[in-house]
């Protein structure tokens, strides 16, 4: 995999990184929680210390989207099925105290709480791109844990063949769960060779700032040479298993959601074509872009499907 360290300037705002010690503030403006103060230094003081450094592939003729963009524009169906229904509404969940446990075929299950996981686990920072299979993309700066690095610290065992997230159900607060479009809790699944590439992280922030609430605060996966569905968000499980998990978009409709979901632009959804893209906050007017297999990603990760049928398994 190639890597090229970046100057925080070059793909932050500058004013972002300016003065760290008013990171607290400026999370306040995104989240604007009445007990945030309290959470946020409880729960992300780790972050507040972070280097201002990034990792990322080559992507230097990729604009970033836009912070609003980021934060308006999103599917979360826990809020809604509208894009904007998280922005609208996921400020009622209530993320402290928040813990995610680490079981199933490991040697050393763990559960750890928030600021646990932040101050055991390596924290980077990568700009990937997150496409849908709606036919829109966005490039985002993400603050994440390698999830190998967390997968290994609980040591799986040899029957350890795949890896299932189980988000949290709480239809009081997420109030799109008291609808039954979908089997809440959310869940989501990867082979473990697909969990243990240095590429999946669990995010933890973008932009600089803490994850906002709806963008899978406090926690989610990012995968991203896959489709956005399976970026799993307010993960609060994660098991290790022998059989192939049944996702939740799997169960919902398995004729048009596979469990692999990589990016595939020779696969149409049954809805649409999945050839080209467009970028969230870009003029209709723009030509769309074409899709890149594995979202651009091939040259990393397509030996891990060699020799498979990606027409099949999608």
């Amino acid at each position: 995999m190639k890597i090229k360290k970046i100057p925080s300037s070059e793909i932050t705002p500058e004013h972002i990184y300016i003065d760290r010690r008013h990171f607290i503030k400026n999370l306040g403006l995104i989240l604007g929680s009445t007990a945030l103060s309290a959470f946020a230094n409880k729960s992300f003081a780790a972050l507040h210390t972070l280097p201002s450094f990034a990792q990322a592939k080559e992507r230097e003729k990729e604009k970033l989207s836009s912070l609003k963009d980021i934060t308006s524009y999103n599917n979360y169906y826990e809020f809604g099925t509208s894009k904007s229904d998280p922005y609208d509404y996921a400020e009622k969940l209530n993320i402290d105290p928040w813990s995610i446990s680490i079981e199933g075929s490991v040697t050393k299950p763990l559960k750890l709480d928030l600021d646990e996981l932040i101050k055991e686990m390596p924290l980077e920072e990568r700009i990937y791109r997150l496409r849908c299979v709606e036919g829109w993309s966005m490039v985002i700066p993400w603050v994440g844990i390698p999830l190998h690095a967390l997968l290994k610290k609980v040591s799986p065992n040899g029957n350890a063949k795949y890896v299932e997230f189980v988000s949290l159900k709480r239809p009081s607060e997420m109030i799109g769960q008291k609808d039954d479009m979908l089997d809440w809790p959310y869940t989501e699944g990867l082979r473990l060779d697909e969990a243990m590439h240095p590429l999946t992280i669990l995010a933890v922030g973008l932009y600089g700032k803490v994850l906002p609430k709806q963008n899978g605060a406090p926690i989610r996966l990012v995968v991203p040479w896959k489709y956005g569905f399976k970026s799993i968000k307010a993960i609060t499980k994660i098991r290790l298993v022998e059989k192939m998990p049944i996702s939740t978009w799997m169960k919902a409709n398995p004729k048009e959601y596979g469990f692999y979901a990589n990016v595939n632009p020779k696969v149409d959804h049954p809805r649409w074509s999945q050839t080209t893209e467009r970028r969230v906050g870009e003029s209709l007017l723009t030509p769309r872009l074409k899709t890149q297999m594995f979202n651009g990603y091939q040259e990393e990760v397509a030996h891990l499907y060699q020799g498979m049928d990606l027409n099949r398994y999608f």
